[in-house]
């Protein structure tokens, strides 16, 4: 499926390091020149990706396509089920990225439920173009959850992400949730800085001191990895 880049893709840079150097990244933040805040407290966020049975979204990225889609759903909080939450359609074109947002108001889940009663009433309450990206993308591969927090330069430019703690559970092959096996998951911090393409200028000087490489990176595809060699 063709994509169009459309006009509110934001430039997305990653960067990837041991949990370790915490302390050095949030130095780094809190004495930027660019002055970032937190615009609100942090969150837990929760996630299942879908794939199609073929891996298509996993393959795609593995390959270095320039253009890729992912499909997940999203909630925020401490409960590891799944609750009201959000049908995200995560779209890449080269460093370019954006998402179709899909709200799903009643938990998808009750206790002792299956997956295919999970998907189905998540596709219950979404569009119709929601539909076809889950029909695309029905198996359920992992369920992940990471701490996040959030900053903001002072003009509004750039936007920063910090998630630690990362867990993640295989869903593979299994007729209802995985809530209890965890697979073991290297301790790491992920960078996600994002800015409109006009301010790109303005962004490669605010992180060019940033104590962090550059890293293409993705928590599905090192998900995936990890279950697999597990």
């Amino acid at each position: 499926m063709s994509l169009s880049v459309p006009e509110n893709a934001r430039l997305e840079i990653k960067f990837v390091s041991y949990a370790s150097h915490f302390d050095t990244l949030m130095s780094w933040i809190h004495l930027n020149p660019s002055g970032f805040y937190s615009p609100f407290p942090d969150r837990q966020v929760n996630n299942v990706y879908f794939d199609g049975y073929q891996y298509t979204a996993y393959t795609e990225n593995l390959s270095g396509s320039s253009q890729r889609t992912k499909v997940r759903y999203r909630w925020y909080g401490e409960s590891i089920e799944p609750c009201a939450g959000t049908l995200e359609i995560k779209h890449k074109r080269n460093y370019f990225g954006w998402k179709l947002y899909h709200r799903v108001k009643s938990a998808p889940y009750s206790p002792e439920m299956n997956w295919y009663s999970i998907r189905k009433n998540i596709r219950d309450q979404i569009s119709e173009h929601g539909r076809l990206w889950l029909d695309l993308n029905p198996f359920p591969i992992l369920l992940n959850r990471y701490r996040r927090r959030y900053f903001i330069s002072e003009e509004g430019k750039i936007r920063v992400t910090v998630d630690t703690n990362q867990a993640i559970w295989d869903q593979r092959f299994k007729s209802k949730p995985n809530f209890l096996n965890k697979a073991n998951l290297p301790d790491t911090l992920i960078v996600e800085i994002k800015f409109d393409r006009k301010d790109r200028e303005y962004a490669s000087q605010s992180i060019q001191s940033l104590p962090l490489r550059v890293s293409r990176h993705s928590k599905y595809i090192t998900g995936v990895n990890t279950i697999s060699a597990n």
